[in-house]
């Protein structure tokens, strides 16, 4: 049971590298061409930097979007020790003790991931910002939809907010 729950865990923690994958893959439309938005692996949202820093609001609103995406080590302590909690509480041989550390691994990593997540969304706020400052006073217009560019129900591009189950039988 212990071999199955640690990997469960850590396949799961291990799929969670597509998200990058998909993060890396975000277009914008520029005169006609798509542009990746995350064209460098350290910095996202580079791959506007050349038509955003024509503008100084638009570029300001990047250099924030930038620094706030930098890697978080509180983020990445918790985390790392929230794991620790479980792992730590699979193999402990009071059931007691085991149970704490099992919750408590699991609340703390489950609480970082709320945090790190809300921060994550509300960032992307400053790209949006970036994007739209610059649409305001420049052209060729850049045309980006963190959605990747799906249209909705109504016909044009939009974004989900909220949460949504498809069921499928």
């Amino acid at each position: 049971m212990r071999i199955f729950l640690l990997t469960f865990i850590l396949s799961s923690l291990l799929a969670n590298t597509a998200d990058a994958v998909e993060t890396c893959s975000r277009i914008a439309i520029i005169n006609y061409q798509e542009v990746l938005v995350d064209s460098n692996a350290s910095e996202k949202g580079e791959g506007l930097r050349y038509q955003l820093e024509k503008d100084p609001v638009a570029k300001e609103y990047l250099d924030t979007y930038q620094k706030n995406s930098a890697i978080r080590w509180p983020s990445a302590v918790l985390g790392t020790a929230g794991t620790g909690l479980l792992i730590f509480g699979f193999f402990s041989s009071d059931s007691q003790d085991r149970q704490i550390y099992l919750i408590s691994g699991g609340a703390t990593i489950l609480v970082n991931f709320l945090i790190a997540r809300t921060l994550e969304v509300t960032n992307e706020a400053n790209l949006d910002r970036a994007i739209l400052e610059y649409n305001k006073r420049n052209l060729p217009k850049i045309y980006f939809n963190p959605e990747g560019n799906r249209e909705t129900s109504a016909g044009f591009p939009g974004i989900k907010i909220g949460l949504t189950q498809d069921w499928s039988f």
